[in-house]
């Protein structure tokens, strides 16, 4: 193992249940599983390294938060080999589970692939735009094109508050796209950026979701609550709660503050959703129709 690269800290092993009551067929849109090692290598260009994160941990916190749907999202330190996504959507899913999957593809990924990780419970690519260097954006629309056939989205991890042409770019793609993280812009940037407020019209048009998701991963804060998200959570809602979904992000690798335990991220939405309807509509409809469970 490469000691320059950070060996990540682990999730809170005893997560505790939300304050409030969770809706039959409630969906976590953004988790990953991890290890071991020995049977699924990690790309050795990786950024973190994490520890194991195995599908019975990944059970028990859905246990613990009341959660029976999820999707899964494969991590950068894999690269594009979505092995270990495919056999734990396979165990899942024979369990008469109900899981899905998002893989990391590369631009000129052939139809077999795709094929194979379709008939596996995938339903989306994940990009990674938040470094510059990455894939270009025409690969982006290329790719884009071919998914549209599948019925499949685009899931882009990206600062918003750094991207250029972010509404018109986006609003011209062919396919559903998702935003990670509430645009993964630092909150001190502030809800008047130009970059959040692009999202913002997106959003309000239908042309993009949204996930309510790392709020730790934006917040200038060390603990939750992380107040300082409020304002951005409750605006992406009000601007369209239908396009808006939420994902715990578990086992929340590589990021610099204290671990928080999952029932308090969790307890968040409530804070940022507090008519139930609204929330149930995040936790319930709006995943099973962009996911298609």
């Amino acid at each position: 193992m490469n000691s320059n690269i950070p060996i990540c800290d682990a999730a809170d092993p005893f997560p505790r249940s939300p304050a409030f009551i969770m809706p039959a067929l409630a969906c976590d849109t953004h988790a990953h599983v991890f290890g071991p090692e020995r049977l699924y290598d990690y790309t050795p260009n990786r950024t973190y390294t994490p520890p194991d994160a195995p599908v019975g941990a990944y059970r028990h916190l859905h246990q613990q938060l009341g959660i029976c749907r999820g999707v899964l999202v494969q991590p950068s330190v894999y690269g594009t080999d979505n092995q270990l996504q495919l056999d734990t959507l396979h165990y899942l899913n024979s369990q008469g589970l109900e899981y899905k999957g998002v893989a990391v593809v590369d631009a000129d990924v052939d139809e077999g692939e795709l094929d194979c990780l379709q008939e596996g419970g995938h339903c989306g690519v994940r990009m990674n735009l938040l470094f510059k260097g990455g894939i270009a954006w025409r690969d982006v629309e290329a790719l884009a094109q071919r998914l549209a056939a599948r019925n499949w989205h685009l899931q882009f991890l990206i600062d918003v508050s750094e991207f250029e042409e972010l509404e018109a770019r986006i609003r011209a793609l062919p396919v559903p796209v998702v935003i990670d993280h509430m645009g993964h812009m630092d909150c001190r940037k502030g809800v008047s950026n130009v970059g959040f407020q692009a999202l913002l019209n997106l959003l309000r048009d239908g042309q993009a979701w949204v996930k309510l998701s790392g709020a730790y991963r934006i917040t200038a804060e060390q603990h939750p609550p992380y107040a300082d998200v409020d304002p951005f959570a409750q605006a992406l809602v009000e601007a369209n709660a239908e396009r808006c979904v939420w994902g715990s992000d578990w086992p929340h690798p590589h990021f610099s503050i204290p671990m928080p335990n999952d029932g308090d991220l969790l307890d968040l939405l409530a804070r940022w959703v507090p008519d139930e309807a609204r929330r149930n509509r995040i936790l319930v409809d709006n995943p099973a129709q962009l996911y298609g469970f």
